[in-house]
């Protein structure tokens, strides 16, 4: 029998399965896609970590406002990022413990390092600047380098990381660029606000 005499729905039939196996395809290759980008990021990066180190951060903003001296101001945002340190660390290894996966994974020892160049810099630079009496330079100084740590590291870790340090950047260019009052706003703006606004994402879409 020709082809050309086969029923109508047999024909339809022979059309459609390239279709449907076309559609399978997309769907593996989305599978395998974030099967890999799963394997590839670090998303051990706590929400609910980023969200306190925004509250503390606040609430230093707050204290640092009121301090009389800039020797004062400079010790209480040091304390507050050795405070977010601590609470990253330890949210960090809760949300791995949760999920039952190790916390410095090889993406992780990346992510590490990646971030730590970025944080050096900034502490000799403050070093520097309080030498040279250039102190309202800090809080643009230490906004642009943490934004630049958080895109080098995001580079391993969920494709939101990046967007929150580049915004970090632009706080830090506010900071050098205007007013010297602004500082400790920004501060509070970025270490504060973004961490709280970009936790809550974190959290929704990675959990922990």
């Amino acid at each position: 029998m020709s082809s050309s005499s086969l029923p109508e729905h047999t024909t339809s039939a022979y059309s459609e399965e390239p279709i449907l196996l076309q559609d399978r395809a997309m769907e593996n290759l989305r599978f395998i896609r974030a099967t890999m980008e799963r394997a590839t990021s670090y998303t051990m990066v706590s929400g609910t970590g980023q969200i306190l180190v925004g509250l503390t951060a606040l609430v230093a903003a707050w204290a640092a406002a009121a301090q009389a001296s800039v020797e004062t101001w400079i010790f209480v945002w040091l304390a507050e990022a050795v405070v977010s340190l601590v609470i990253s660390s330890f949210m960090m290894m809760k949300k791995a413990k949760s999920a039952k996966l190790p916390l410095l994974t090889e993406t992780g020892r990346k992510f590490l390092l990646s971030f730590t160049p970025p944080m050096m810099a900034g502490a000799m630079l403050t070093a520097v600047l309080y030498q040279h009496q250039l102190m309202p330079l800090i809080p643009g100084i230490w906004l642009l380098l943490y934004g630049t740590g958080v895109i080098a590291s995001g580079t391993y870790s969920a494709r939101i990381v990046p967007v929150m340090g580049f915004c970090f950047m632009l706080l830090g260019v506010l900071a050098m660029t205007g007013p010297q009052v602004w500082g400790n706003a920004l501060m509070a703006a970025g270490f504060g606000g973004l961490h709280i606004a970009f936790g809550v994402l974190i959290a929704r879409k990675y959990g922990g």
